[in-house]
């Protein structure tokens, strides 16, 4: 019977990893990638899991990759610390992995992603489709430094039911994150042999306002889609003008 091993990275997590590990508790393997959390995230990883990996951090595909290695299941499931797999969910990928059909080589789920205590239903954020489940022998993450990108070597197939994540429970947490990504981006950028161009800060953040909050309809997410949509444009505006300070301090 094919087995399924769970990979979940983390970095001062203690306040999402319990419920995290304890959505995907029936799972034959869950692997802990830790990148040296000074917090209680660790000791409370070990009442789930005693496969727990300590790493000299590389970026998020490298850090996926390594997990994926140290797997023995047939089948990988990646999560993030802030991410839940309900019952019905579970009980699905439970079904996959029973039914191992080698004509399929991942399964794309839909987020549900929560901002600001609100599920995010526009803005292009849902369903937004991601492939989670994989053959491990079918892939392979990108090995960026931020938005790491799996590729699958074979079909995917869409699953029924919703992941659900946490993404940002207030600001003070999303601009906990802001800096580190946008630098990390604009490293990702420079490394791609891109160069910088004023248009990158004249066009590009108002067209981001404009396609989330307009065009995919983030108004009907209310003060939420709103708040949302600004800061996704800064987000991009920040990480071009980080991306002109790099190729100027060179």
């Amino acid at each position: 019977m094919a087995l399924l091993s769970v990979i979940v990275l983390t970095l001062n997590e203690e306040r999402n990893i319990a419920d995290c590990l304890e959505s995907v508790r029936w799972a034959d393997e869950v692997i802990l990638i830790d990148s040296g959390s000074t917090d209680k995230t660790v000791a409370i990883a070990r009442r789930y899991t005693a496969n727990i990996q300590t790493i000299v951090w590389q970026g998020y595909g490298a850090a996926r990759n390594y997990g994926v290695a140290q797997a023995r299941g047939d089948w990988i499931l990646w999560l993030d610390a802030d991410e839940r797999v309900m019952p019905e969910l579970a009980e699905e990928i439970r079904e996959i992995v029973r039914k191992d059909d080698p004509e399929v080589a991942g399964y794309s789920v839909a987020r549900r992603a929560f901002f600001l205590g609100r599920w995010i239903k526009h803005c292009g954020w849902y369903p937004s489709r991601v492939t989670r489940l994989f053959r491990r022998r079918k892939g392979k993450f990108s090995e960026t430094r931020v938005h790491e990108r799996l590729v699958v070597d074979g079909p995917v197939v869409e699953t029924r039911h919703d992941l659900i994540h946490y993404t940002d429970p207030d600001l003070n947490h999303y601009f906990a994150k802001f800096n580190k990504y946008t630098s990390l981006a604009a490293e990702d950028l420079r490394a791609q042999g891109r160069r910088f161009s004023v248009v990158d800060l004249l066009i590009r953040p108002p067209f981001i306002f404009v396609k989330m909050y307009i065009l995919r309809a983030g108004f009907l997410d209310g003060i939420q889609g709103f708040i949302l949509s600004v800061l996704s444009s800064a987000y991009v505006f920040t990480k071009y003008a980080k991306l002109w300070e790099s190729q100027n301090k060179s």
